[in-house]
């Protein structure tokens, strides 16, 4: 589902305009931006949790040629779905 489809989706069942559809979604992706990029987990019960996990600095291969590349630390998001929506695409 690309953005526009779920726009449409999201104002046709709440019964919005399509631009007031869009300002709502993209301040919901941009409330949980925040709180990621301040460390906080996003928990949407039913739904899931978003939250921010520390990957550690690694070594590994260039698979072209071998060569042992360094990998820096980094900041991943991760996404665990919660019960429901688990129920809900099973």
């Amino acid at each position: 589902m690309k953005k526009v489809e779920l726009v449409e989706a999201v104002a046709e069942k709440a019964g919005l305009t399509k631009a007031d559809a869009t300002r709502a979604i993209d301040a919901t992706f941009e409330a949980i931006t925040g709180a990621l990029v301040k460390g906080d987990k996003v928990p949407l019960v039913g739904f899931g949790t978003f939250a921010v996990s520390k990957r550690a600095a690694r070594d590994g291969r260039n698979p072209r040629t071998g060569e042992t590349v360094h990998i820096a630390a980094r900041n991943s998001v991760s996404f665990k779905a919660g019960s429901a929506l688990k129920e809900a695409v099973n």
